[in-house]
Parts: structure tokens; C-alpha cells; sequence
């Protein structure tokens, strides 16, 4: 489940650390995960793993605008990506997992277990090729 926060936490230990000030921390408190970014509004997830998908959709489709998504809708950005991103994005909701994205695409939960490895792949590309470049 994902919620928006702007408490500051004190209590906090990383969890992962990407690249570009990407980092997901688990809050001592109440033992969720913070996605952050530079200029990217907080957002925490009860999940582990629902908080490494979004991070690995925010690289797949280089950073979006989260701030004001409940009054709009998905991210542009996202949704111009294409099905795949999608449907990672949608897994990381907290009403939506995936089963309820298999049966919004009409697909397998496996159809949507792939195109979650394509998208973390891909944000795993991503990853190493700004790893090599900050190495030169």
C-alpha cells in the first residue's frame, strides 16, 4: 500500500541506494518504505517489493512527477511508456496487485509477471549504464 507523507522521519535506516539520489528507506517507526528522489514528492509502501517497483518504474521512464497524481490520474509519463510500465506501476497501488492488473489488461497473472521483469530489467540497464558513466 502507498500513501503520501510529508512527516520527516528520524528513524530511518536505507534500504537501497540507486543511483542519481535514488533511495528506499524503512522508516524505524512504523516499518514502512520510503521511496525518494530529488524534487519527487515522499511516498511510502508497506511492501518491500511494491517500493523496488517503483523505483525501478521511476528509472525505467527517467523520473515522473507523483505530486498531484490523486487529482489526475496515473503519470503521463508512465502511461506514455507503455503497457508494461503500466502495469508496474498499477501493482504498486495499494487497492491493486498482480492479479486485479491481470484482469484489467485481460491477461495471466504471469502475462503480468513478465512485463514487471521487462520494466526491472530495463531499470536495471538503466542503473548500470549511469554506474558506468559516473566511473569515466
Amino acid at each position: 500500500m502507498s500513501t503520501h507523507d510529508t512527516t520527516p522521519a528520524t528513524d530511518d535506516s536505507i534500504v537501497e541506494e540507486y543511483v542519481l539520489g535514488v533511495r528506499i528507506l524503512e522508516d524505524g517507526v512504523d516499518d514502512r518504505y520510503r521511496f525518494e528522489a530529488p524534487e519527487h514528492t515522499e511516498i511510502a509502501f508497506d511492501d518491500l517489493a511494491d517500493a523496488r517497483l517503483y523505483a525501478d518504474v521511476y528509472f525505467d521512464v527517467n523520473g515522473f512527477v507523483e505530486d498531484g497524481t490523486g487529482e489526475r490520474g496515473v503519470p503521463p509519463e508512465v502511461v506514455q511508456a507503455g503497457k508494461d510500465t503500466l502495469a508496474a506501476y498499477l501493482v504498486t497501488l495499494p487497492w491493486a496487485d498482480v492479479n486485479w492488473v491481470a484482469s484489467f489488461y485481460g491477461a495471466t497473472p504471469t502475462e503480468i509477471e513478465r512485463y514487471l521483469s521487462w520494466v526491472r530489467d530495463r531499470a536495471e540497464e538503466i542503473r548500470a549504464r549511469v554506474n558506468a558513466q559516473q566511473l569515466e
